[in-house]
Parts: structure tokens; C-alpha cells; sequence
């Protein structure tokens, strides 16, 4: 009976601790899988390789991987047509059709 009781202490145990450290964790995709999302104000700062406060056009395309798509969303944020993005204009939401 000592030992049955034991077993479920330990396992209780360690059930409170895994869901404890889950609470910490970052968040990761719907399915669970791949890495970990980053705020739209976290990619900003990641895009924004000279640390300017904007983005250009050329930090913006880097790393795309189709850059008709990329620009054509580039020139939508570009809201005053001045060829970088503000954190502001990057942070938006496009308006819902």
C-alpha cells in the first residue's frame, strides 16, 4: 500500500511541475510544432537590420521567398509612400476585404 501511495505522490508530483514549466514557455504554432511565434513588434526589431526605427525595402525583402508577393505587400503597408515601413505601418493589419 506504501509503495502504491508513494507512486502516485511521485507522479502527481511531477504532473504539477511539467504543466507549471508549459506556463513559461513560448508559444508555439496551432499543432505545437515548429518554432515559437514572434510578436509583430519582435519580428519589427528582427527586420530592422541597421536599427533605424524603419524598414527599407531591401530589409524587408531579405530572406523572402517569393519577392513579387513580398513587395506587392511591402507597397500596401507603405501607407506614405516614402520606401521604408514605420513600426507603425509594419504593425497594422491589412483592412479586411
Amino acid at each position: 500500500m506504501k509503495v502504491i501511495t508513494s507512486f502516485l505522490a511521485i507522479l502527481a508530483l511531477s504532473a504539477v511541475t511539467t504543466f507549471a514549466a508549459e506556463g513559461d514557455a513560448p508559444k508555439k504554432p496551432e499543432g505545437g510544432k515548429g518554432k515559437p511565434k514572434m510578436t509583430p513588434e519582435e519580428m519589427f526589431t528582427k527586420k530592422d537590420a541597421d536599427k533605424d526605427g524603419k524598414i527599407s525595402k531591401e530589409e524587408f525583402l531579405k530572406g523572402s521567398k517569393d519577392a513579387a508577393k513580398s513587395e506587392a505587400s511591402f507597397a500596401k503597408k507603405d501607407k506614405d509612400k516614402d520606401g521604408s515601413l514605420s513600426k507603425e505601418e509594419f504593425i497594422a493589419a491589412p483592412k479586411k476585404k
